[in-house]
């Protein structure tokens, strides 16, 4: 049996993407980006984000198809972030996909984009032990998840109760008048810092709300812990150290990410931990966890940088795990789900 071949298409939020996944091999791989767009505004602007994937689908997907060498009867069956995601910017690239799939005649899939982020890693390092767990850091996302199967069966251990990682480093960001997005800012400036030189707070880790939320994140505290510190310092006069600030912040958030990843393979007696999202690509995040995973015996799987951030790749492969798992397409009329909860897989 020849291998299975799927075209992802992703539309989350600032990213439109298109790839094509040929068994666990990346034929193609395409993605145009909105983000300097929404720079001055300091943030993606939902609307702008839309009319930006709506222009880009056609070249996008004709690229991903034109760089395979392929036309689109020759992919066995197409995927599509439906979820979660900006309503408008989902509503785009899942229009577009059910369009390519009717004229076709392909089945579709319309999948939970962040499973695709633990999906993705099969590209780079093959299949998924059993009792895997995943750890998943981005913007809007910061979430340990246990993989049973990655096509059925997906469980949440911890989640984030407010600020995510990443939403966390682009508040202080601001703060310290980087431009946006302010996570790559701070990781450059936290290489060049004392990661010790400020006391930041890690949340939920300790007393009571440590114990009552031993897997859950929480970094809406320490942006405001580093945000009173900065006040401080201006009001005395002070000058910002800049690079101990975003070392320190950096270090706090890197740390409480590895350690409640590695109690949770601990639970689970997970030897594997896969991580995936664009926080991701932080590296004292990427330090961290494979100092901490070599010290508990776990092997820590984090994608090369470009399959960390939203792209189409991540998409595919999940589509061809569904389609491997004999798991049923999607209905041509099924929803987007903005809000999509981690344990639902695809629609």
């Amino acid at each position: 049996m020849s291998e299975l071949t799927v075209l992802g298409i992703e539309s989350t939020c600032d990213e439109t993407a298109a790839a094509i996944v040929r068994g666990r091999t990346l034929v193609s791989n395409v993605v145009a980006s909105s983000m300097e767009e929404h720079a001055r505004y300091g943030g993606v602007i939902p609307e702008i984000a839309s009319r930006a994937h709506a222009e880009a689908f056609v070249p996008v997907v004709s690229k991903a198809l034109t760089d395979a060498n392929m036309e689109l009867s020759d992919v066995d069956a197409i995927a599509v972030s439906a979820g979660p995601g900006l309503a408008g910017c989902l509503a785009v690239g899942v229009s577009g996909a059910k369009a390519l799939a009717w004229a076709a005649n392909k089945p579709i899939y319309g999948i939970n984009h962040v499973i695709g982020h633990i999906a993705v890693t099969q590209l780079q390092f093959g299949p998924f032990p059993k009792d895997t767990l995943a750890l998943i850091v981005s913007g809007g996302h910061t979430s340990l998840l246990h993989v049973e199967d990655v096509a059925r069966h997906v469980d949440v251990v911890g989640t984030t109760l407010d600020d995510a990682a990443g939403e966390c480093f682009d508040k202080v960001a601001r703060l310290l008048g980087f431009p946006y997005p302010g996570g790559p800012h701070i990781d450059r400036h936290g290489q060049l810092g004392d990661p010790h030189a400020i006391k930041v707070p890690q949340g939920l880790t300790r007393g009571k709300a440590g114990k009552d939320h031993p897997y859950d994140f929480s970094f809406s505290g320490v942006k405001t812990a580093v945000a009173r510190w900065v006040e401080a310092q201006q009001a005395a006069g002070k000058e910002i150290p800049v690079d101990d600030v975003c070392a320190s912040l950096a270090d706090s958030v890197a740390t409480v990410l590895s350690n409640k990843a590695m109690h949770g393979c601990e639970e689970y007696d997970s030897k594997t931990l896969i991580v995936g999202g664009g926080f991701s690509a932080n590296s004292q995040l990427r330090a961290k966890l494979l100092e901490v995973g070599k010290e508990h015996g776990v092997e820590v799987r984090i994608p090369q940088i470009k399959l960390c951030t939203d792209n189409g790749a991540m998409v595919a492969m999940l589509g061809v795990n569904l389609v491997e798992a004999g798991v049923k397409p999607s209905s041509p009329d099924f929803p987007i789900d903005s809000a999509m909860p981690m344990n639902v897989i695809s629609v």
